[in-house]
């Protein structure tokens, strides 16, 4: 199965180096020199990571065939997926791929249904969960444990106890 591990930002320099917005949390793992991913859309990889480093707050990758700024510029918005093995899991209790998040059932902490994921938005800094919700606007909610207590992946339901307002706002 392919998962998302970054999205491809800015030409870093004028050797073909580019910028990486991070989205896994395992980025020595999926960025290690000489690992193959695929690439959304298919048409721009697959590409090989020559080297990859860490600094000043973002991550930074040479690709093979990618040797000068122009072509670093035409990756820009391509997004790198890493084949991962259907059972593995993320390596923190706390964590999990979007795949497993995606569709489950939300509620309020007293079991009131509220709709169902349709998405995990992976901004800058902050997660939100996208939830469609039956004859009513989407409800964007911060992926935090204080808004999110429960993800129970097994029972297929996530637990959202918004502020005051926050449903009522979404209408």
């Amino acid at each position: 199965m392919l998962l998302v591990v970054g999205r491809i930002g800015r030409a870093h320099g004028i050797r073909g180096e580019v910028t990486i917005e991070v989205r896994t949390d395992e980025p020595e793992r999926r960025f290690e020199p000489g690992s193959v991913l695929a690439t959304e859309p298919e048409s721009a990889g697959p590409l090989t990571v020559r080297a990859a480093r860490t600094g000043g707050g973002r991550t930074v990758l040479a690709l093979d065939g990618v040797d000068d700024r122009t072509a670093a510029e035409r990756l820009r918005g391509v997004m790198l997926l890493a084949e991962v093995d259907p059972q593995e899991q993320p390596a923190a209790d706390d964590e999990w791929y979007d795949h497993q998040i995606v569709g489950l059932a939300v509620t309020l902490n007293d079991g009131t249904p509220v709709g169902r994921v349709s998405s995990v938005l992976h901004l800058f800094g902050q997660d939100l969960l996208a939830i469609d919700r039956p004859d009513r606007p989407e409800l964007l909610v911060p992926f935090v444990s204080a808004l999110v207590p429960v993800v129970d992946v097994e029972n297929s339901v996530v637990v959202i106890e918004p502020p005051d307002g926050m449903l009522d706002e979404a209408e």
